[in-house]
């Protein structure tokens, strides 16, 4: 029986590539309707959500991807996408 060889690497994350340039859509939030509920915040699969002192601060765009979970998650529809480029 051939012996098995293991290799061990060090673990990683997407937090050093910037993956933002692959959307056509990004959020954008209207700080009037936003409740700071930070729904948004758990829902981000890319940690895109900017939180700070429990605010939503903004979006991390270098990292967000555009899937607009985070509009759709919205329970005051305060965060719209809009076409990359626009606004």
């Amino acid at each position: 029986m051939p012996a098995r060889i293991s290799v061990i690497m060090k673990p990683g994350t997407a937090k050093e590539y910037e993956t933002g340039s692959w959307r056509s859509m990004r959020p954008v939030v209207d700080k009037d309707k936003c409740i700071n509920c930070l729904v948004c915040w758990m829902y981000c699969p890319d940690n895109s959500v900017l939180v700070e002192k429990g605010e939503l601060k903004g979006f991390r765009y270098s990292h967000c991807k555009g899937c607009g979970i985070c509009a759709n998650q919205c329970p005051k529809k305060a965060i719209t996408m809009v076409e990359e480029g626009k606004e």
